[in-house]
This record gives structure tokens, C-alpha cells and sequence, in this order.
């Protein structure tokens, strides 16, 4: 492993539904050609780092089945991401076994979440214990959301790592922030990959970043592009039959993958269902069918999901970090990973986490997207607290 590795580093949208519409044949068009893994799937390369990887990634956060995990390397995808923080720290280990028989042809990623050097590079060795490697191919800083958050000393780690051989590319993700996260992390030139939420309720202001990003280099690869994961909607909801009937969270996938300024995505996949579904839709176009799926489905989750806009940011005069809240709930409620979203709940500081939206009168924040903020995350002080 270690020569290999060695080897290596040598060589080394809230678009509406007429939004949709008119970037359809765009995204289609910009990505016919496109080159093709011996599997069937689509490939792109991943920035300047010069990785080959299928546009259709695996995220390994919510994943508890082994099986599916080596079943998806089997037939094709060759990007995996997963955390030193995923279920308790153990997603690294179940992650690292599924994949051992193939790690030399894949694209392995985690993160960590150190806040300064030292705990940075702890977290990484670690990782790469549980993961059974002696490096991995892209190590995130996780989830940040300012400039600020890119500090000298986690630069410095990340810089450490690779001259190391530990890693070989250095990446940054983020959940919101994104208007000022993405063009520092482009700026400040030390930063190879960027993992950012993107999907089709997020609007064409996070376009340009991306493309941005892109354009200088950058690797470019999307997370929570199935806008919250709720791929069960209730019967007798008003848009339940077409939901049913057409795949939303298929033509959610679609539409990211059509963005030719995305390199690769990571969705979560759960078990082999998920994963067929997913691998149909790699190859798959973009259609008026899926637009109008689409542009059902965000009137069934506008009142639920929150698309980390950022505009709730520091309103509430309680201090209650909104958007963390709201997506944490969505783990729960959208991925069906009740205890993730409580342990991202319970590990808000004590005074946060006791704050109660019940006993205000009325909520400072009024989402411009629509989603019932109040009542959301008094539901999820309800079910995590």
C-alpha cells in the first residue's frame, strides 16, 4: 500500500419550475460527449487533481449495510466520501472493510472535524486507522461556512498531510456560507476540492460560485442533492401520485448531474434499492417529466426544508443557530437517521440547546422560502431534547 501510495504522488437551485425549464437543454447539451467508465457511468475529472472519478459518488453518512457500500464499488462507482464524525466515528471502519479488496482503484475522502492543527492531524490518523489505509485521497476540512473558518493552522495541517503522503489533495465542505466559503477557498490557492451542498431548491445564486470554482480548478463535488432525502411522501398529500408515479429524488439527482461544472455527487445511499435508482439516473437525461416532478416536489417540501440561503443567520435574538437546527431535524425526518440528527442536536452548547421556541410569541424569522421555521424547530426541540 505504502509504494502505492507513493507511486501516486509521484505522478500525481430555488430555480422555479420555468427556471428549470430553461436550463434544461443547457445541462443536457453541455454534458453530451461526455466520457464513459467501463461501467456505463458517466466520469469527470476532478479539478486539477486530475482524478478520474463517475459523476455518480457514494456518500457513506447514513449507510449502516456493508453490502451496499462493496456493491456500489463492484459495479462501477469509484468515489466514496464518508467522516471521522459519521455514526460515532464507526462509519470509517465499516466503510474502510467494504471497500479493502478495491482501495487502490477508488477515490477515497473523509474530513475532520479539528478546529485547530494539532486535533486536526489526531483526527486524521486516526481515520486512517479505522479506514485501514495509509492515506486517503482528499481530506476535508468539515463543514465550514465562513472565510474565517479557513484559518492558517488547518491550512497548515492539510499542508502537513500531504508532504506526509497521509493525503493526497487538500478539500474544504460546506453546508451554507457558500458566497463567502467557496471564493475563499479558491483565493487562498491551498484548497484542491470543494464539497458543497448544492441541489435544485438552492437557486442560480450558488451557480456562479460553483462555476467559479470550477473554472479555476478547483474539484467541484455536490452533497444533499436530493433536497432533504424525503424519498417517501405521504399518501393523500396534493402531489403524492406524481412523486410516486415519476421519482423525485431520481430527477433530483439528474438535474445535479446535469451541471457540468459539478465534477461528482455524493448522495446518501441506504440500501441496494437506493443504489439501482441512483445508477439508472447517472445515465440517464434530464427531462420536461423530471422538471415537472421537480417542480412538485419543492411545493411538497417548501413548508419543511431549508435550502441554507443563509438569510436566517444570527436573526433569531435567542442566539439559536437556525439553519443547523432545521437540517439536523432533517436528518431525522428526510434521511430517517433519528439518532444523527439527536446527536448533532445534544452537541449544540447546553444553553443553545435549551432554548425553547414554544415561548416565544412570535418567530423573528420569516424564511422567504416559506418553510414554517417556528414550527419546525419546535419540532425538532420536541423529538431530539
Amino acid at each position: 500500500m505504502k509504494a502505492s501510495r507513493r507511486s501516486f504522488l509521484a505522478t500525481g437551485l430555488a430555480l422555479p419550475a420555468a427556471g428549470l425549464a430553461i436550463t434544461t437543454s443547457a445541462r443536457n447539451s453541455d454534458t453530451a460527449g461526455a466520457a464513459v467508465s467501463d461501467a456505463g457511468l458517466p466520469c469527470r475529472t476532478l479539478g486539477k487533481t486530475g482524478l478520474k472519478v463517475t459523476a455518480l459518488g457514494f456518500g457513506c453518512m447514513v449507510t449502516s449495510d456493508q453490502s451496499v457500500i462493496t456493491r456500489a464499488a463492484d459495479l462501477g462507482i469509484t468515489y466514496f466520501d464518508t467522516a471521522r464524525v459519521y455514526q460515532g466515528g464507526n462509519n470509517e471502519r465499516m466503510v474502510g472493510a467494504a471497500l479493502k479488496a478495491k482501495r487502490k482503484s477508488l477515490v477515497l475522502s473523509t474530513k475532520t472535524p479539528g478546529k485547530d492543527k494539532a486535533s486536526a492531524l489526531e483526527t486524521l490518523d486516526t481515520s486512517l486507522k479505522e479506514l485501514g489505509t495509509d492515506y486517503v485521497d482528499i481530506w476535508y476540512l468539515h463543514g465550514k461556512s465562513k472565510a474565517e473558518d479557513l484559518t492558517d493552522e488547518l491550512l497548515e495541517a492539510q499542508q502537513i498531510a500531504k508532504k506526509s503522503g497521509k493525503i493526497r489533495f487538500a478539500g474544504v465542505s460546506t453546508h451554507s456560507g457558500h458566497e463567502q466559503i467557496i471564493p475563499a477557498a479558491v483565493k487562498c490557492g491551498k484548497i484542491d476540492v470543494i464539497l458543497s451542498a448544492y441541489n435544485f431548491t438552492m437557486g442560480a445564486k450558488i451557480d456562479p460560485l460553483l462555476a467559479a470554482a470550477h473554472d479555476a480548478g478547483v474539484g467541484v463535488v455536490a452533497m444533499k442533492v436530493m433536497a432533504g432525502g424525503f424519498r417517501t411522501n405521504k399518501e393523500g398529500s396534493p402531489n403524492y401520485s406524481i412523486l410516486k408515479r415519476e421519482g423525485a429524488m431520481t430527477a433530483a439527482l439528474k438535474w445535479v448531474l446535469k451541471n457540468p461544472k459539478v465534477d461528482t455527487t455524493i448522495p446518501s445511499i441506504t440500501d441496494a434499492d437506493q443504489l439501482d435508482e441512483n445508477m439508472k439516473a447517472a445515465s440517464a437525461k434530464f427531462s420536461e417529466a423530471d422538471e415537472k416532478t421537480l417542480s412538485a416536489y419543492l411545493e411538497e417540501i417548501r413548508p419543511l426544508y431549508c435550502r441554507m440561503c443563509g438569510s436566517c443567520e444570527g436573526v433569531c435574538p435567542k442566539g439559536l443557530p437556525v439553519a443547523d437546527v432545521l437540517r439536523y431535524l432533517t436528518y431525522a425526518e428526510g434521511y430517517g437517521q433519528f439518532a444523527l440528527g439527536r446527536e448533532h442536536f445534544l452537541a449544540l452548547p447546553e444553553e443553545i440547546a435549551g432554548i425553547r421556541c414554544g415561548d416565544c410569541g412570535q418567530c423573528a424569522i420569516q424564511c422567504p422560502n416559506g418553510v414554517r421555521v417556528q414550527g419546525r424547530l419546535i419540532r425538532a426541540q420536541e423529538i431530539f431534547a
